[in-house]
């Protein structure tokens, strides 16, 4: 079994290593996602299984020992793989006082009755996308505009003639004000959102290594909607997107998605990911909190991708029942009351 801590050098290039990865890398694996979850309580670690690089995200909860989260991994590719892999993993875990593994890869829905008779038990997602949107950019974007479901085609040639113009625009702290404002705006009521100096860190991280950029559509002059994207390898990802409550001008989100797509086939990308909608079989449930965002992405695809979520592997059982009966409510407590975010 070779399972081993990344050196200095090796760590220096993880992003390189992610994308030779089966799964081709994910952005939420990344060297800048890790040293930005630092930000609020994690470790960073760096660990080769085999030739696999697999990025973990360490809480220490002392008495009860660390947690292992692998953010958007194993990045393999069958339910077999990544048994194996975890299994390896736990092995020398447990020599660094770990109790559990929480992984959460992009293995498809049909995959959960398995893992579930291989022992892994069912969590909360950390990362907002167990079902999600993607749209294949493979192709010249005539044809990828031509492949939009009627709606989004629409959406986006109405805003054009309307006059919404959108923009590439550097993540300055005025700018992560601005786009901080439209995202606070467009959360009430929707879902939750970290605080303002998260996302500043976040997009002004990500931008400073090439990996992410903010744009902005504009309106008779105004700011109407904003979005933040991420590249890594051939996939990009929508991370943040706002917009103005009063829709004086159709389409403009459309069209400002439109623009990312474009500079994510500039970057390399094949496959752009939404990141988030409700899953499959809610996905036109009107009651569903998120059944708003869901209309917005289906104008760019009708299928809905469902993927495994999030699961824990146990290591130390008695551990791990403390830390779910007791354990994980007071540092999720403690942690709130110390920092005002998420423990995740």
């Amino acid at each position: 079994m070779n399972v081993r801590f990344a050196n200095k050098q090796e760590i220096k290039n993880w992003d390189k290593h992610l994308t030779t990865n089966p799964d081709g890398g994910n952005i939420f694996a990344s060297h800048e996602f890790a040293n930005q979850k630092e930000t609020g309580g994690y470790k960073a670690r760096y660990i080769w299984v085999e030739s696999l690089a697999i990025t973990v995200l360490e809480k220490n909860a002392p008495p009860i020992g660390k947690l292992w989260y692998l953010p958007k991994g194993p990045g393999v590719k069958s339910v077999e793989d990544l048994d194996t892999t975890v299994k390896k993993i736990a092995g020398f875990a447990k020599s660094q006082g770990v109790f559990a593994i929480k992984l959460e890869s992009e293995l498809d829905i049909s995959n959960q009755p398995t893992l579930e008779s291989l022992g892994y038990i069912k969590a909360r997602p950390i990362i907002p996308n167990p079902s999600t949107i993607t749209v294949d950019i493979s192709n010249g974007l005539e044809e990828v505009m031509s492949d939009l479901p009627q709606k989004g085609r629409h959406a986006i040639r109405r805003a054009e003639r309307d006059g919404v113009t959108t923009k590439l625009v550097p993540s300055t702290d005025e700018n992560c004000q601005i786009m901080f404002r439209l995202l606070a705006d467009t959360a009430k009521g929707q879902f939750g959102i970290r605080s303002y100096e998260y996302y500043r860190t976040f997009w002004q991280r990500f931008e400073s290594t090439g990996l992410g950029q903010l744009f902005f559509a504009y309106y008779e002059g105004q700011i109407v909607a904003g979005a933040y994207a991420m590249t890594l390898g051939s996939k990009s990802t929508y991370k943040d997107g706002a917009s103005v409550r009063d829709r004086s001008a159709y389409g403009a989100s459309h069209l400002l998605q439109w623009e990312v797509i474009k500079w994510a086939k500039s970057k390399g990308s094949s496959l752009h990911d939404f990141c988030g909608s409700p899953p499959s079989d809610s996905i036109d449930d009107k009651n569903h909190k998120h059944y708003g965002v869901g209309q917005f992405k289906k104008a760019f695809n009708r299928t809905v991708t469902d993927y495994i979520g999030c699961y824990d592997y146990i290591i130390a059982p008695l551990r791990y029942k403390i830390w779910t009966r007791v354990g994980e409510r007071l540092a999720h407590r403690l942690h709130y009351y110390k920092n005002h975010d998420s423990y995740y």
